[in-house]
């Protein structure tokens, strides 16, 4: 072997991407950005939810303090 192959094999073989790889880092990336926003946005996210909750739980009250909301209609016979 002479210099050249050898340095096109090392080459070659540093270029060379196992296929599944980048899903791998791309996965890993996403995960290390997931939690870099959670860690920034954790206020922000705590009050976000806190109003959902309040909202759905107003909602709920509501629907269950009015009167015949789950009643079932009265069945006719012809």
């Amino acid at each position: 072997m002479n210099e050249k192959s050898i340095w096109k094999m090392i080459i070659g073989n540093a270029t060379d991407r196992e296929e599944g790889l980048d899903g791998i880092l791309v996965t890993i990336g996403l995960c290390i950005i997931a939690l870099l926003l959670c860690v920034v946005m954790k206020d922000s996210l705590t009050e976000f939810i806190r109003t959902i909750v309040s909202a759905m739980t107003d909602s709920a009250k509501s629907i269950l303090s009015t009167p015949g909301a789950f009643g079932l209609p009265t069945l006719r016979f012809i």
